[in-house]
């Protein structure tokens, strides 16, 4: 399968899952328990029809949102997702020069595999530092000085993660950082010897921003582990609270989900909050941020920036969230495959794909602007 095959979310999958090695795939791919929420992430769009007004004149659309105080130039953005060049070499490099090329956010992960520093470099637009609470709050006070330094505009702590979800097929293979592969996830390994090569002729894998304080390359800590012995399960909304006030810029929650919830982050200052569930990965049988969307935008929608993840696979799904509400929509899965199957090249052409999708489905509704995309336009089966 070649790049100018792929068309689709679905294309990019089949073509990341020929190139790289069952374990690491079905670490992208996989999710918690039974996987029923990962399916429901993306069905929930179903349940919604849109209803386009027409004769409109639209021959022009502006697409651009201003999200956080954040300028985009399209309405999603690259969500920060963990161990990017274990996917291909280039790892968030492909994902913020393509980010760049079309003027969105991207963030990087506090399990990022290349730093801060050199991800703003890359690109000057929009960057979010995705950050875990750990234990050690000095830890903390310096991972966040460090990330003003280097410039990031939105500090986003994910807080659906106090421990890690139950990926079965990460078991079955026994995928963890440092790899502790069992015989079968070794087989695979050796299907894929392309991606071995690739992997052991680049730089050695890192994650700049855990280097200096935690040992993951020595064989003395794994991804799992780093969940359940750094981070700390009692983080509370007193210490967000003072997180938010020590960042002093805008501050997003990322793994909300209830009203309740999305108002205590209004009240103690947030400027936005993403409704996730961690693409399914976490809590199996939560309910999906499509389906909570509409009663939180009614509910703090004027206080705060509320973004969706989770799920997101098309055009119409954009313009679905838009219309419920959604300030924009992250997407993680979505460039993930790309980059696996191509790099930089792969990136640029999944997110070239949504925003040509974006900008067809605004004309077919009769939408110049995002704010022309209202709950007028959409009917509940």
């Amino acid at each position: 399968m070649r790049l100018k095959d792929c068309h689709n979310f679905h294309d990019f999958r089949r073509m990341a899952k020929q190139r790289l090695p069952g374990p690491i795939f079905n670490y992208i791919d996989g999710a918690a328990d039974d996987e029923v929420t990962y399916r429901r992430n993306t069905e929930a769009f179903d349940e919604v029809d849109l209803v386009p007004s027409v004769l409109r004149g639209v021959s022009e659309v502006d697409m651009s949102v201003t999200v956080m105080g954040q300028k985009l130039d399209m309405p999603f953005y690259c969500s920060p997702t963990a161990l990017q060049r274990l996917f291909h070499h280039e790892g968030e490099r492909a994902v913020a020069g393509a980010a760049a090329k079309y003027g969105t956010m991207f963030g990087v992960s506090s399990l990022g595999t290349i730093s801060l520093e050199e991800a703003r470099s890359i690109s000057s637009g929009p960057q979010v530092y995705q950050f875990y609470f750990h234990k050690d709050r000095e830890l903390n006070r310096v991972m966040m000085e460090r990330a003003k330094q280097a410039g990031v505009n939105v500090m986003m702590l994910t807080v659906d993660s106090i421990t890690g979800g139950n990926r079965e097929r990460d078991k079955r293979t026994g995928f963890s950082i440092p790899f502790r592969l069992n015989l079968a996830g070794i087989a695979q390994f050796a299907m894929r010897p392309g991606w071995a090569i690739n992997y052991f002729t680049h730089e050695q894998f890192k994650l700049p921003q855990l280097d200096d304080h935690v040992d993951m390359g020595g064989g003395t800590m794994s991804i799992s582990k780093y969940f359940t012995e750094m981070l700390d399960p009692t983080l509370d909304w007193a210490d967000v609270e003072k997180m938010v006030a020590e960042w002093g810029g805008p501050f997003c929650l990322k793994g909300i989900m209830s009203v309740e919830d999305a108002r205590k982050a209004a009240d103690i200052g947030c400027k936005g909050i993403v409704l996730s569930n961690h693409g399914g990965r976490q809590l199996d049988g939560s309910r999906s941020g499509f389906d909570q969307l509409g009663e939180i935008v009614d509910a703090v929608g004027d206080r705060l920036d509320v973004i969706i993840d989770g799920g997101i696979q098309r055009g119409t799904h954009v313009i679905k969230a838009l219309a419920m509400g959604a300030k924009a929509v992250g997407v993680g899965r979505y460039y993930l495959f790309p980059l696996a199957a191509a790099g930089q090249p792969g990136v640029e052409r999944a997110l070239g794909n949504l925003r040509t999708e974006i900008e067809r489905d605004m004309k077919l509704m009769g939408a110049r602007t995002v704010a022309e995309l209202t709950r007028d336009s959409l009917r509940f089966r």
